[in-house]
């Protein structure tokens, strides 16, 4: 087990809704003096959204007296770009996708640790961490990031998360969904709506919208993720293709790190096709997402599918940089057309174009942009608003009396 370890990141902010009504009274918080102790099983190969969020709410989970550890299945790059080093992280790794011996040595550590509660954020670590509520009747909770049965352009894979995932959701006490759209697909998989919280990701608040000029010149468009088919990057390339043969030479910042090498691969063949190789900078991963995002002029998000809501779409908004973005899953419940960013048709590389251009030409009015999505970041999608809707969950669970921990699900 690697020694307990402290660091910091950007946070983000939820807030929690049911599917289908307004917002419910806020359940009572625990005592101040009472901590409870909540165990987040998680993948820990990737630090992107989802590591953020579970990194975010230990930083933010102590304020409404909730504290995390972390059970991680693959030490790798959660485990070395983590902020919240205080936070316990216990190494229990999974010798192949169904290894369940994983769930007795979570077992152990939630009695031992005197965990109270299971937190599930990915099929894996949902896996896991049902067979370990088995074992020790401590509640489940499973926090939805994104469309398990539309993740990947593997379809075979798709079937058997999707299939996995509603094994698992039998065992779950509370589902945290994302955003609205997540809510929905997590219902349409069979689980109990009544007991689906949305609670959206969330990012730090900055204390002031930090002081830009409209850009002028040569435009710095960006993109942060971690790269792969469903990112939608190809569809990115051949958009800034058509901007460069209309005479709008823009550049574009790509941070982030590649999924394969084979896919890099098709990528930078694709830019030496077209003649735009001199026209990306590759940076492969940062720390500080924000040092970066004020290095663009506008945030691209051309996702094709399988997104929750985008962490850096809530960054953008926090940094003062407008989003272009397509209209994908939970992403219009952040960036309102027209008014925080401006949205677009997946898979269509003349619609992004087209969009890129509308603001580069003035056709949307990019300082109010900047303005309003700001604003709205600090007021719904902060990462202390996220972490006060994951522990308003929490509070439900604890106060639930118990009913041997297996909520309604219908196949």
């Amino acid at each position: 087990m690697p020694p307990t370890d402290n660091l910091q990141y950007p946070a983000f902010s939820p807030l929690v809704l049911p599917p289908t009504v307004a917002p419910p009274a806020a359940a009572p918080k625990p005592a101040p003096t009472e901590t409870v102790r909540v165990l987040h099983v998680i993948n820990g190969d990737h630090y992107a959204g989802a590591e953020r969020v579970q990194d975010l709410l230990a930083k933010c989970l102590p304020e409404f007296g909730y504290s995390a550890g972390f059970a991680c299945l693959k030490l790798d790059k959660f485990y070395a770009m983590r902020q919240t080093r205080d936070a316990p992280l216990f190494d229990v790794p999974m010798r192949t996708r169904l290894d369940l011996r994983a769930a007795t040595k979570v077992a152990r550590i939630v009695r031992e640790g005197g965990y109270r509660i299971l937190h599930g954020h990915t099929v894996r670590s949902a896996l896991v961490g049902s067979a370990a509520s088995v074992l020790t009747g401590v509640p489940l909770v499973y926090h939805a990031h994104s469309p398990t049965t539309n993740d990947t352009t593997r379809r075979w894979r798709n079937r058997l998360n999707g299939a996995v995932e509603r094994m698992c959701l039998r065992r779950v006490s509370r589902v945290v969904a994302v955003s609205q759209a997540m809510a929905e697909h997590v219902a349409r998989e069979g689980f109990d709506p009544e007991r689906i919280a949305v609670v959206p990701n969330g990012v730090p608040r900055l204390a002031a919208l930090p002081i830009r000029s409209t850009p002028r010149g040569r435009w710095k468009l960006g993109v942060v993720a971690l790269f792969r088919p469903r990112k939608g990057i190809e569809v990115l390339i051949e958009a800034m293709a058509r901007l460069h043969r209309e005479g709008i030479p823009v550049r574009l910042r790509a941070v982030g790190t590649f999924e394969s090498p084979e896919y890099e691969a098709e990528i930078t063949a694709q830019l030496q096709r077209l003649g735009l190789t001199e026209h990306v900078a590759w940076t492969g991963f940062a720390r500080d997402v924000t040092a970066e995002l004020r290095k663009m002029d506008l945030l691209l998000l051309p996702s094709l599918f399988g997104e929750g809501l985008p962490m850096v779409v809530l960054e953008a908004m926090a940094a003062g940089v407008p989003v272009v973005a397509t209209r994908v899953s939970g992403v219009p419940e952040a960036i309102r057309h027209g008014r925080d960013g401006v949205l677009t048709d997946p898979g269509d590389p003349d619609a992004l174009a087209r969009a890129i251009a509308a603001v580069i030409n003035g056709q949307y009015d990019w300082p109010a942009m900047r303005a309003s999505a700001f604003e709205r970041q600090t007021r719904l999608f902060s990462d202390r608003v996220m972490a006060e809707g994951v522990a308003a969950v929490y509070n439900e669970v604890l106060n639930e009396r118990p009913r041997n921990n297996s909520p309604e699900y219908s196949p």
